[in-house]
């Protein structure tokens, strides 16, 4: 692509976000629940539409709560796609609260944060996604605790999984994959791994042919008996799964 063109590109998607926390900030305060998730899977919607990136899904998101999604996860597109797919309250690392715009829209959409150097941090999340899942919420989480290239998955951490135990809350599985809307390949431009840089990352995503963003759900799980260490192996296989079936 013409590097003017993604310039041009990159500078609409920013616009973009400073709207998006000028919106978190004027009109958030007095709308609901619901109107906020429509506002923010909008939005999200609207970001990928900029960026030239279209959104496929595959099988049915959980219409309602309590739910938590559990996913792969390959870029910092994740959660923008996740959201305009079906939007739900994501769980990350503390840091992202404190990032320049990044953390405002974070923190505007719902998200719940843990301190992952910390083991008791942990356990407080888990008993905060059980009170949110026992309250109707949709949650959703990363088990591999980081991203990976996406054609092979890292194993699933097991903790935050104990929180669907605990609310006796379904699990639906979900797989992400970027392609390439012209071959139908794999493309790696969005991936966000080793020494990869934020802006590099975002670079080479603007600068890449059309990009699809495949969002494949799987059916809603219970945990029939299992520990959370059995339910996440067994997660991480429907995922992969999903990812090869899409």
């Amino acid at each position: 692509m013409n590097p003017l063109r993604a310039l041009w590109k990159l500078l609409r998607g920013l616009w973009h976000v400073l709207v998006g926390v000028w919106w978190i900030h004027a009109h958030f305060p007095q709308l609901s629940a619901e109107q906020r998730a429509m506002r923010v899977q909008v939005w999200s919607s609207q970001l990928l539409a900029l960026w030239g990136i279209q959104v496929k899904v595959l099988g049915t998101p959980v219409v309602a709560g309590p739910a938590l999604i559990v996913a792969n996860h390959i870029s910092w597109l994740d959660i923008s796609v996740i959201h305009a797919a079906r939007h739900c309250r994501f769980v990350s690392k503390s840091d992202i609260r404190d990032w320049p715009l990044i953390g405002m829209l974070a923190t505007g959409s719902d998200t719940l944060y843990i301190e992952r150097t910390k083991r008791k941090d942990a356990l407080r999340m888990v008993k905060d996604m059980a009170h949110a899942l026992q309250d109707g919420d949709v949650l959703a989480v990363f088990p591999e605790g980081t991203t990976s290239d996406g054609r092979d998955l890292l194993p699933f951490h097991a903790n935050l999984i104990q929180s669907a135990i605990l609310a006796d809350a379904p699990v639906q599985p979900m797989s992400l994959k970027f392609i390439d809307a012209r071959s139908g390949e794999p493309c790696d431009a969005p991936c966000y791994i080793g020494d990869d840089t934020l802006i590099g990352s975002i670079w080479r995503t603007l600068t890449a042919p059309p990009i699809v963003a495949v969002v494949h759900f799987g059916p809603p799980q219970s945990a029939q008996g299992r520990d959370r260490r059995a339910w996440a192996q067994a997660l991480r296989q429907e995922v992969m799964d999903l990812r090869v079936q899409s």
